[in-house]
């Protein structure tokens, strides 16, 4: 068509650019499907670890303002040269003085062992300590009772134990009637409590726990504190622990060992950050092979299709013309994947976190950063065979069809 003298410009509008597109896909249904599993696999991998990441540090926090961060223990140290692995009496008493601890609880391990009945093989230990305790020992360690109660001032003087969720299970116990009995240092303690897992003191979940007044009473056991746990001003948290080692031994304060339980969470969280890292690395390796595989894919459809390729030339495509065909088709195609891509770990992460209990969260930058990866492989794939193709001349493309 002219317009005077010259030619009116041919040009490609948006729907005719995604029609041809589309076109190579449609008739290569398999080969299509194929190739845009590699981008699905590599965005999949990417958008998966990051939200997996996003959920175990949500849960992380969640625990960490449930329990706490504030929470101090001291212990004896031990090792060769180190003191004689026990606290001062009086330690528990002196740091209850410090101004910003808000609360302390001592517990002091027994010589005893615990079993189902009195009738024991000879050498067999039960596997379960014994540890007194004081009665504000939950409030101290964020704990709670799963089935009967706790220690309180009455119980603590009984010979009744409460048991740590590990012990219990052990020892067959999971609902407390008040009448079960576990034969404990040579005698029947009755069992009142079960308590829930203890995520600052998992110790404790292998124990069965008596009051200070029970161990001294019936089980002959000399008060001596094995650890301190110490709840303080969270806005003082590293003054009080400068201050800790002298204050529970002033005579031997290189002896005496203090830690904070909530830094093996914090630990633990950095290791998975270290995890994550290598996970994306891994989910970029299949990105890209994904992308290699894309290129190798229009490579080839260009070389099958050089008669539609001179045909459209002859009747009047452009090179920009063909080149934005096949360059559109493996930018629909990483799309394609890109998007399945993104649905995939979404539903692998709502999965994983279902089961481990944790609430599913996708950073944006997951689904966004995934479909412009996607788009961005398939640019650059796609940007070689678009550029073959738009060099081809007619005559020679219709000579070989």
């Amino acid at each position: 068509m002219s317009r005077g003298n010259g030619l009116v410009p041919s040009k490609l509008h948006g729907t005719d650019v995604l029609r041809t597109a589309s076109v190579g896909l449609h008739t290569r249904k398999l080969r299509a499907a194929l190739s845009a599993l590699g981008i699905v696999i590599g965005i999949a991998a990417m958008v998966g670890v990051l939200g997996l990441s996003e959920s175990s540090k949500s849960d992380l926090l969640a625990q960490l303002d449930r329990l706490g961060t504030n929470l101090l223990t001291v212990q004896a140290g031990t090792g060769i040269g180190i003191g004689s692995g026990e606290l001062p009496t009086e330690a528990a008493g002196m740091i209850s003085r410090i101004g910003p601890v808000e609360q302390t609880s001592t517990i002091s391990a027994v010589a005893a062992n615990v079993y189902k009945s009195d009738y024991v093989p000879e050498g067999q230990t039960g596997g379960i300590t014994v540890q007194a305790v004081d009665v504000n020992l939950l409030d101290t360690l964020a704990g709670s009772v799963a089935d009967g109660k706790s220690l309180d001032e009455a119980t603590a003087t009984y010979p009744t134990a409460v048991l740590g969720s590990v012990a219990a299970e052990r020892l067959g116990i999971r609902d407390v009637t008040g009448t079960q009995q576990i034969w404990l240092g040579d005698q029947w303690f009755t069992v009142i409590g079960v308590l829930d897992e203890f995520e600052l003191n998992p110790d404790l979940d292998r124990a069965a726990l008596v009051g200070m007044t029970t161990a001294e009473e019936f089980l002959d056991h000399e008060v001596v504190p094995s650890s301190i746990l110490i709840r303080v001003d969270p806005a003082f948290v590293d003054e009080v622990t400068s201050v800790l080692a002298a204050t529970a031994s002033p005579q031997n304060p290189e002896e005496v060992q203090v830690a904070r339980p909530s830094d093996a969470l914090e630990a633990k969280e950095a290791a998975d950050d270290a995890f994550t890292a290598l996970f994306l690395g891994l989910g970029a390796v299949a990105l890209l092979v994904g992308g290699v595989g894309i290129a190798n894919v229009m490579v080839i459809s260009v070389l099958e299709r050089r008669s539609e390729i001179g045909l459209r030339r002859a009747l009047g495509a452009t090179k920009r013309h063909v080149a934005v065909q096949f360059l559109g088709e493996a930018l629909l195609l990483s799309a394609v994947g890109g998007i399945g891509g993104v649905a995939l770990g979404w539903a692998v992460t709502g999965v994983y976190a279902n089961v481990r209990g944790w609430s599913t969260l996708i950073p944006p930058i997951a689904i966004a950063g995934g479909i412009a990866a996607a788009l961005l492989i398939g640019a650059v794939a796609g940007l070689y065979p678009a550029i073959r193709a738009a060099r081809l001349s007619p005559t020679e493309a219709l000579r070989s069809a």
